[in-house]
């Protein structure tokens, strides 16, 4: 538990904001399903949930690190939510019709 206290700490600002607000975005299915039976999730769901979100929240600090043109930052984490609300919505409804549908 210390590693990832101190780990923590030594991370950039920015990686810390987006680390803890993705933190508290996955917590509100956890309540959700403690107090109402609307939320179905299982295990699995809220680890492809974590995967999802904290792979995009990631995607994004490097975007921004690393590419300098502000239009481009735009068009690219733009297009990193784009994908990441595509793949929730095909995993949520299955709006494509891929095997991976939720229904």
């Amino acid at each position: 538990m210390g590693f990832f206290i101190n780990t923590l700490y030594m991370l950039n600002s920015r990686l810390k904001k987006i680390l803890i607000s993705i933190t508290v975005i996955l917590i509100i299915p956890v309540f959700g399903k403690l107090f109402t039976d609307d939320f179905q999730w299982a295990l699995p769901d809220f680890i492809i949930g974590a995967i999802l979100i904290y792979g995009t929240g990631l995607m994004i600090d490097f975007i921004l690190r690393k590419v300098l043109k502000k239009s481009h930052r735009i068009a690219l984490c733009g297009f990193v939510l784009f994908l990441l609300i595509s793949i929730w919505a095909e995993l949520a409804v299955g709006l494509i019709g891929t095997p991976f549908a939720g229904n």
